[in-house]
């Protein structure tokens, strides 16, 4: 008898350790910022998506959501370890994962979020692609470093064989004040480059017409944000990095199975005083389908950086900067 207490304790002694990451409840700190692309990680805090894959594989994880107003204020806070997980564009998550392992870290993507398209806006009726910019035209973008500024690069080196051909024509301005110049032809731009819902509020001026799309640039989608992680964070917590991907598709089926609530949840996030629930509802209806864990779009934009110059490794296949969950995804 004393024998099989023995074994009994020394067993459950042996098993205690293994079931510690299941029955200790941790917690993934996710950054987020402004934006409807963000729309999948609303979701998530919403309805507690990334809880619900969590039990699913026997974990106990609470996610806790920390906004930010800019991506380098996020950007720092994930290198200085105040959050787990945050958003990247395509470009700065190639900077740094790729040239991050100098510095001893790297990022990794370990889910996408949304492939929303990108469109270039032109108020100039004379106007129906790059090549028939005049040198008195200026272009929009949010800021230097966004996606639209690449997909801009992209086109320029395509078109003109000079990437850097429109770069003294280009504009920072803000969405509402890129839409107000081209709507009321003030000259302060001619074009923006606009992501949704900012392009359709844009198409609504019967002045403006669509000079081109992303999937014209990259041949195909291209990823507009991308979760990313340390790798070290990744190694640590590899089914956390796993129920994480699983909580963007499942709130991306609701997306795309109803839009309405989609609608709604994220105008919860964030009202607005030019969209209403109706207008929003519509403009989730027509990009539904961009939304998932799949990444889009690394491949083209990592050797167009290394043409660049801005990366001094070129990228040999997407699947060296993703986390093991993504690799048997349809990414490119």
């Amino acid at each position: 008898m004393l024998r099989c207490v023995i074994a009994i304790a020394a067993l459950w002694t042996a098993l205690t350790p293994a079931l510690k990451p299941a029955l200790a409840q941790d917690q993934v700190r996710i950054g987020l910022g402004f934006g409807f692309a963000f729309l999948p990680l609303y979701i998530c805090e919403d309805l507690k998506l990334i809880e619900k894959q969590a039990r699913a594989a026997h974990l106990d994880v609470q996610a806790k959501f920390r906004r930010f107003a800019d991506s380098g204020e996020l950007h720092a806070a994930l290198a200085g370890g105040e959050i787990d997980i945050g958003p990247f564009g395509t470009a700065p998550l190639l900077m740094g994962s790729l040239q991050g392992k100098k510095a001893g870290g790297q990022i990794l993507a370990v889910s996408g979020m949304t492939s929303l398209p990108l469109l270039l806006l032109s108020n100039q009726p004379d106007e129906h692609s790059i090549a028939d910019f005049k040198p008195s035209d200026r272009i929009a973008v949010p800021t230097l470093t966004s996606p639209q500024m690449y997909l801009l690069e992209m086109q320029s080196e395509k078109t003109f064989g000079k990437f850097d051909r429109l770069r003294n024509q280009v504009v920072m301005l803000s969405h509402p004040q890129a839409i107000a110049a081209l709507a009321e032809n003030t000259g302060q731009a001619t074009a923006y480059f606009s992501s949704p819902p900012y392009a359709q509020i844009a198409l609504r001026a019967p002045n403006v017409h669509v000079l081109l799309r992303s999937s014209d640039v990259i041949d195909g989608k291209s990823s507009f944000l991308i979760l990313g992680a340390e790798r070290s964070y990744v190694g640590a917590q590899p089914q956390v990095a796993e129920i994480i991907a699983k909580a963007i598709d499942e709130a991306a089926r609701l997306i795309r199975e109803d839009p309405k609530r989609a609608a709604q949840l994220y105008l919860t996030h964030e009202p607005s005083a030019a969209i209403n629930g109706a207008t929003m509802e519509a403009i989730v209806r027509e990009v539904k389908d961009e939304f998932g864990s799949p990444i889009y779009g690394v491949q083209a934009t990592a050797d167009f950086m290394v043409r660049l110059g801005e990366l001094k490794t070129p990228l040999g296949s997407w699947k060296e900067i993703a986390a093991p969950a993504l690799l048997n995804s349809p990414s490119t």
